[in-house]
């Protein structure tokens, strides 16, 4: 595989659950939803975090038909 400078850059960042709940924040504001709502996604998101780990999220997302 050939070196890439661009995907080294996004690799070496940190790993950050506030950046992840960020996005979901975000996108969730893009698409109308109440900020009732927004609390219980973030609440359950933060529930996630604790019981799956990277890899299984990665697969979920991967299979799953969103």
């Amino acid at each position: 595989m050939k070196y890439d400078p661009t995907l080294a850059d996004l690799l070496t960042q940190p790993w950050s659950n506030g950046a992840c709940r960020g996005y979901v924040i975000y996108a969730m504001e893009n698409c109308g939803f109440p900020p009732e709502d927004i609390r219980r996604v973030v609440g359950e998101h933060y529930n996630v975090f604790n019981m799956r780990g990277p890899e299984e999220a990665k697969e979920h997302f991967q299979y799953s038909p969103y």
